[in-house]
């Protein structure tokens, strides 16, 4: 029975389909793959794997703590940022929520198995999808929860830092608690900037989330995090799920991770000039392309590309079941230069 997913990322099902991998432009992870350190650590941490894990991931969590320059009590870990979602979704209880749509599918699907009513606030395209100050009307008091992705994804785009702060604001006003989900902001240009980890101090109601999936390129080993001055909260998130919920793999994988500080500096170095070359090719083609600023790039396309990419074997994302969007829309993830020009060389050919 063929199944339909909810995101992108499915070269398992392709290689079933055409027998072979995929080029794959549909997760948006780090073109440069796994880091040779963390290669290594998960294989030095094979010795381990007959004990339980660290349940409260002591290790890891100071090593994040000292690089994010917060307590360490103000950090949870988790197996990926969709975990936490789940987590802070059945430790905070909510019963109404917002959400700005479109955005991450996880949002919903967290609050909607928790039996939260979700509100959505849509973006709309003839504004290229940005938050308006709208928004802000949409935080009443009997809203509990509000999540926002900075970057937006799929969109990319980003929330100016003085408008986060009136957000930040007003759920503090209205009593309900932001999820701001930062797991893309390291690839902003200027992410020490566009991070709000600096509120969190003074804002017992932010929950930032992190993962290492995307800028290390982690995504199978399943590891990210969150930061949060409220320790109530964060002792009712990690009450809401699995007493090992980071294997001793993951947390062997990020402790490497902190220390790739090279590894990042060349993938932001290669998304940042790979990202605006490839908006500029794929709007040169006739494409309806946003000004995204992270590692991937949202596109609006006038014919169907999903099979005739396939069959060119590449895998791209069809946005048309996210809320707001529709089957003309695609998101790309910005690889190395030589697989974004078979990216460009490939629709050339399906479009012309």
């Amino acid at each position: 029975m063929k199944q339909d997913l909810v995101h992108g990322g499915d070269w398992a099902g392709y290689e079933k389909t055409y027998g072979k991998p995929p080029l794959d432009f549909s997760a948006n992870i780090s073109p440069l793959g796994l880091p040779e350190g963390v290669r290594e650590a998960v294989t030095a941490a094979l010795s381990t794997a007959d004990r339980y894990p660290d349940p409260l991931c002591r290790e890891l969590t100071a090593a994040i703590a000292q690089k994010e320059g917060v307590p360490e009590e103000w950090c949870l870990c988790g197996n990926g940022a969709a975990d936490l979602i789940f987590r802070a979704v059945y430790g905070l209880k909510p019963k109404k929520a917002l959400v700005p749509v479109p955005a991450f599918a996880e949002y919903e699907g967290a609050l909607r198995a928790a039996g939260c009513a979700v509100e959505r606030h849509l973006l709309l395209a003839e504004r290229d999808f940005s938050l308006g100050r709208e928004f802000l009307e949409k935080i009443r008091p009997e809203v509990d929860m509000v999540f926002l992705c900075q970057p937006n994804n799929p969109t990319g785009l980003t929330v100016e830092r003085a408008f986060l702060e009136e957000i930040l604001e007003r759920c503090r006003q209205a009593g309900a608690v932001l999820v701001l989900d930062e797991c893309f902001v390291d690839f902003l240009d200027r992410p020490e900037e566009d991070t709000m980890i600096g509120e969190l101090e003074k804002a017992e109601h932010l929950l930032i989330l992190k993962a290492f999936t995307k800028l290390y390129a982690m995504a199978g080993i399943r590891l990210g995090y969150c930061l949060c001055s409220c320790e109530k909260l964060l002792e009712n998130m990690r009450q809401a799920g699995q007493p090992w919920g980071v294997s001793s793999l993951a947390q062997a994988a990020g402790l490497a991770a902190l220390a790739e500080k090279e590894y990042v500096s060349r993938v932001r170095a290669l998304i940042a000039a790979e990202r605006p070359w490839l908006a500029k090719r794929l709007a040169a083609l006739g494409l309806r392309v946003l000004p995204g600023k992270a590692n991937y790039l949202m596109f609006q396309s006038p014919c169907a590309l999903g099979e005739p990419m396939e069959k060119r074997g590449i895998l791209l994302r069809n946005c048309g079941n996210y809320p707001g969007l529709d089957q003309s829309w695609y998101r790309t993830a910005v690889r190395t230069h030589a697989e974004n020009e078979v990216l460009v060389k490939a629709l050339e050919e399906v479009l012309r």
